[in-house]
C-alpha cells in the first residue's frame, strides 16, 4: 500500500511524505504506483520551477519513500501545487480505494 501523509499547520501546507508500493499489479505494470509517482515527482519539479518557496527533499528508492518539507510558509504557487497534488491523490484513492493508497493529513 502507498501511504501519503500531507503535513499542514493552521496556516498552510508544510510538505508531504509518500512511501510504499501499491501492489495493484506486477512491478512495471502498476498504474496506481505510476500515477502517484507522476503526481509526486511533478509536484517536486513544479515547486522548483514555479515557486520561490524554499523546501528540502529526502528520498529512498528501495522503500519508495519521498519526503518534501517546506522551510518557510509556502507562497501562492506552492500552495496551489500542493492543492493540485492532494486533488490528484484523492482522485486515485476514490477510484481505486484504500486497499492500495491511503491519504493522511497530519497537523504539524
Amino acid at each position: 500500500m502507498i501511504t501519503i501523509t500531507i503535513f499542514k499547520n493552521k496556516e498552510a501546507y508544510a510538505g508531504f511524505e509518500c512511501t510504499g508500493h501499491a501492489g495493484y499489479a506486477p512491478e512495471g505494470e502498476d498504474i496506481i504506483c505510476a500515477g502517484v509517482s507522476a503526481l509526486v515527482i511533478n509536484t517536486v519539479n513544479s515547486l522548483s520551477h514555479f515557486s520561490v518557496t524554499k523546501f528540502w527533499t529526502d528520498s529512498d528508492e528501495d522503500t519508495g519513500k519521498l519526503t518534501v518539507r517546506f522551510t518557510e510558509k509556502p507562497d501562492h504557487n506552492a500552495d496551489l501545487l500542493m492543492r493540485s497534488l492532494v486533488l490528484g491523490l484523492q482522485g486515485i484513492q476514490d477510484n481505486y480505494g484504500n486497499e492500495y493508497i491511503h491519504l493522511n493529513f497530519k497537523e504539524v
